[in-house]
């Protein structure tokens, strides 16, 4: 048997945050390709829409009307998932478990302008985002029924984006959610075998490797994460062991703008396209606990596989097995920092 090789054989990676195993099979990257193609159509959005729900002075659905907003404006979510009035009672009879979930659920506009996205945006006005990122996380995080809160964007038609005009979401809740919670049962772990910090270790090797690493700057480094599941995902993850946004000082946030402008800038860059993604910040649960195994860090999940036309899904054997991946997170990291200078959204 042949010694294992990472660039041509197929093998297994573990997921050092959730616990879990992803197949990879380099050699697929040769297949042909004869699936879906997905469509490709120029965006031509003006600066300001008065049918956007969303833009400065129009109307919601709910009859409520945006202020002339400025800058960053955030609003109670006329659709919520979460109540706060909710009760958190649990049920269990006979195997069938269900249990109340109180919470609250808003929306972050990121600009007044309509047509923008993170990407086009400038360093400074992305600052303003964080800072209210910041604000809601701590305010959010102070009610006595929310133990965690959940920070995320939906990019694009194809990731379930209800609207172009440049937004994302929070919701914050009574329970932490199966992703995070799996993330805080690892970084404990971790924290209590070693007494180290699961993160502050792998970023280390990281560095030292110099593999995946796409962007860095003084406060923050981008790379595709060894067990990536998506062609191009990615993480930002802090250098300094911050368990969350309020452990941010000013130059962080600064920073921490400055490298979701390059990162997403790089994202629009690689296949010519506005790039649609899912991202969300993981950072430590609002429980109470102080949680000092945490470590910050934002998901990029980008399902562009090939170019902008074709499109990775989770189907069949990812459904029913685990994930599986034929483009090497080294590979793409490479093609990634490639791009990774060019700090300007392509013109569409």
């Amino acid at each position: 048997m042949k010694k294992l090789n990472l660039i041509e054989h197929t093998h297994r990676r573990l997921n050092i945050l959730t616990g879990e195993w992803i197949l990879v099979s380099p050699h697929r990257t040769m297949r042909p390709w004869q699936g879906k193609l997905e469509k490709t159509i120029p965006e031509n959005k003006p600066h300001y829409d008065p049918e956007c729900y969303l833009c400065p002075g129009n109307a919601r659905v709910n009859s409520a009307r945006n202020p002339d907003y400025t800058k960053t404006f955030v609003f109670d979510n006329d659709f919520s998932a979460l109540l706060p009035e909710t009760s958190s009672e649990y049920l269990n009879s006979n195997l069938l478990a269900v249990k109340g979930e109180p919470g609250i659920c808003r929306v972050v506009c990121f600009s007044p302008r309509h047509d923008l996205t993170l990407a086009g945006m400038e360093v400074e006005d992305i600052k303003n985002v964080v800072d209210v990122w910041t604000k809601e996380y701590k305010e959010l995080g102070a009610i006595d029924y929310i133990n965690y809160v959940q920070i995320f964007e939906n990019k694009g038609e194809i990731m379930g984006c209800s609207n172009p005009h440049p937004h994302g979401q929070i919701w914050a809740q009574y329970s932490i959610p199966n992703e995070p919670f799996k993330e805080t049962l690892r970084m404990k772990e971790y924290r209590a075998g070693k007494d180290a910090c699961l993160l502050c270790d792998y970023l280390n090797q990281e560095i030292n490797l110099k593999e995946r690493i796409v962007i860095e700057n003084e406060s923050f480094i981008v790379l595709v994460p060894f067990w990536a599941v998506w062609p191009f995902e990615t993480m930002i993850i802090s250098r300094g062991h911050l368990r969350s946004l309020i452990d941010f000082d000013e130059r962080d946030r600064a920073n921490f703008a400055e490298i979701i402008k390059r990162l997403t800038a790089c994202y629009d860059n690689l296949f010519g396209v506005s790039f649609p993604y899912s991202s969300g910040i993981h950072q430590a649960p609002t429980d109470g606990d102080e949680h000092f195994e945490w470590h910050f860090h934002m998901h990029f999940y980008p399902p562009l596989l090939r170019s902008a036309a074709v499109k990775k899904f989770m189907v069949g054997y990812e459904m029913l097995a685990e994930p599986q991946r034929d483009l090497t997170p080294e590979e793409s990291a490479e093609r990634l920092r490639e791009l990774s200078d060019i700090h300007y959204k392509i013109k569409q």
